[in-house]
């Protein structure tokens, strides 16, 4: 098979491009191709690989500021030209399912969401935005275009894999489609269980508003318990405004320190509505517990009372109540660990692999 790989943008480093990062060593010689490269933002493991970028990557500020090219994505991601693969697999969580293919190309997509600010999360979005309200005016009337193209190009996938069962509620509700749920790739094999722990609480990720980390820190705040934050992103500055003496800003952290970080904590603290939730198996895969919010990806990836526990209202209060609650001592490294297991990238490779066989053989029956 001849394979190509789409994905939106490589302009930031999270969950959606380790699984990108998967299927390149899984297809070492397909082209990745993608609206704009930063490679000051994106991971060190993309540079000197096949990657192609769309004409909004020689715009002025197309590179670090793509998102004001908005409105020519859709254009952007029909220019690529993919006649010559057999099979194209885009990673997806806006534009890049929309890609032209073949009739006789199989076009896979692995769908980390439906474009959250054209559905489920346009409302927050429009009103989380730093732009003033007379922008903000202007802005839905651009998504609406948008949103009736993205419905369109929903329709251009051949067959739909999914990261979790949320993912596949909102696929049906969205786009009228059913996918198949594999779960995404978790580099377990990065992390070991610690000799000690330490009394802080950690959290972190991409800072952005609706992932609620402003939650977490009201709550230490509070409980006046050290909580350690790592990660950048918009929502950074005002989660530093709201911060008391103990929460602490850790950054960007290399990927050699997170084992430590992860495995020295009390307990990992999740707060926000997640489609799956990478960071939430990386600190299981240390042994320790996680305090997650009973929403999203977290209710198929935490085993309550035995790799963590939940709490069951999106406010402090609720929170604040669980860690007030959370003993460690009841909690086992070893069977919190092996459970972090079942989500690894040799388990997601043999079923993915698996799944492209045998959606590329039914696609050739259908197509002779």
């Amino acid at each position: 098979m001849n394979v190509a790989l789409v994905h939106e943008h490589l302009g930031q480093d999270g969950g959606a491009e380790r699984v990108v990062r998967i299927f390149q060593k899984m297809f070492p010689s397909a082209p990745l191709y993608t609206l704009v490269y930063n490679p000051d933002r994106a991971h060190p493991g993309f540079r000197g690989t096949d990657i192609r970028t769309s004409f909004i990557q020689r715009l002025p500020g197309g590179v670090k500021h793509y998102q004001w090219y908005l409105r020519y994505m859709p254009t952007a991601i029909e220019r690529f030209d993919l006649s010559e693969y057999d099979v194209v697999i885009s990673s997806a969580s806006g534009f890049a399912k929309g890609v032209i293919t073949n009739p006789e190309t199989l076009h896979l997509c692995y769908l980390h969401s439906p474009t959250r600010y054209l559905w489920d999360g346009t409302h927050q979005y429009i009103r989380d935005l730093p732009y003033p309200n007379w922008m903000k005016q202007l802005l839905p009337s651009v998504l609406t275009n948008i949103r009736m193209w993205d419905r369109l190009a929903a329709d251009r996938v051949d067959d739909y894999v999914v990261n979790s069962k949320l993912v596949a509620r909102r696929l049906e509700k969205f786009y009228r489609r059913t996918g198949t749920i594999i779960y995404p790739p978790v580099e377990t094999q990065r992390f070991t269980i610690q000799p000690k722990t330490d009394k802080y609480y950690l959290t972190g990720g991409r800072l952005v508003p609706y992932k609620r980390f402003d939650l977490a820190i009201n709550a230490f705040n509070r409980l006046g318990l050290p909580l350690k934050v790592f990660g950048t992103g918009p929502a950074l500055k005002h989660l530093q405004e709201i911060a008391g003496p103990t929460i602490e800003f850790l950054g960007r952290v290399p990927d050699a320190a997170m084992n430590e970080l992860y495995g020295r904590a009390a307990a990992f603290i999740n707060p926000q509505v997640e489609d799956f939730g990478i960071t939430v198996v990386e600190a299981m895969a240390t042994g320790r517990p996680v305090i997650a919010f009973a929403a999203g990806g977290a209710l198929e990836t935490v085993k309550a009372g035995e790799s963590g526990n939940f709490f069951m209202d999106q406010e402090w209060e609720s929170l604040a109540d669980a860690v007030i609650r959370f003993k460690p001592e009841e909690y086992e490294p070893t069977r919190i660990r092996a459970w972090a297991e079942t989500f690894s990238v040799d388990r997601f490779i043999n079923t993915f692999r698996q799944h492209v066989d045998q959606a590329w053989q039914a696609h050739q029956s259908r197509i002779h």
